[in-house]
């Protein structure tokens, strides 16, 4: 990839993706940002977060939003972190399904390349056996179309840290070491590779 391409990435999810309850306001995709930075010195990040959304709502806006922030000769990017939204607002399992392939596939379309990030786990029993079932899923939609997806949910279910600065938070979100978390994920999960550029960090 040529240094001279500004590469842009529009990020669409939701209150993770803004770094609600994160201390150093970084979230995970500050963090994963500030570590791509030096492979990619021209890349730009967009987080595009909205609070309870499903996944009706997240196909209603996410190619529209995106494509605001990409540019006619760049590279345009979008990853796609989902959530339980769905759970919320009753849509089935299948329907949620039919509305992450409607985007992979416009994202195919417009040959807008995709990362797809897997809804965590909560501080919920029944609810993450709920969440697995999207998780299954949607990793299935995108492996299906050759696009990497990054499996938080079976990682972090039952990781004392993430659990435990869910316990404590009054909305339920992770802190800083939880962000830490889905940071690290991201970065080990296919993340160097999907840009097309070495991680000139290292282990650092």
């Amino acid at each position: 990839m040529s240094s001279d391409i500004t590469t842009t990435i529009a990020v669409v999810g939701g209150p993770l993706v803004a770094g609600h309850g994160d201390g150093r306001g970084l979230g995970w995709v500050g963090r994963v940002t500030a570590r791509t930075l030096p492979s990619l010195p021209e890349l730009k990040v967009y987080p595009l977060a909205v609070p309870t959304e499903d996944s009706a709502g997240l196909h209603a806006r996410t190619i529209a939003e995106a494509s605001l922030r990409f540019t006619p000769d760049g590279d345009n990017r979008l990853v796609l972190a989902l959530g339980s939204g769905d759970l919320d607002s009753g849509r089935s399992v299948a329907r949620a399904r039919l509305d992450v392939a409607n985007i992979l596939d416009e994202a195919l379309a417009r040959k807008v390349s995709t990362f797809v990030l897997g809804p965590p786990p909560e501080h919920d029993g029944d609810r993450n056996r709920r969440i697995a079932e999207l998780n299954a899923s949607f990793s299935d939609v995108a492996k299906r179309r050759g696009i990497t997806y990054v499996d938080t949910f079976t990682p972090l279910l039952g990781h004392p840290v993430w659990q435990r600065e869910l316990a404590s938070s009054r909305d339920h979100l992770p802190a800083q070491e939880g962000y830490g978390l889905l940071a690290w994920l991201v970065l080990h999960r296919g993340w160097f590779n999907w840009l097309g550029v070495q991680d000139v960090l290292g282990d650092s």
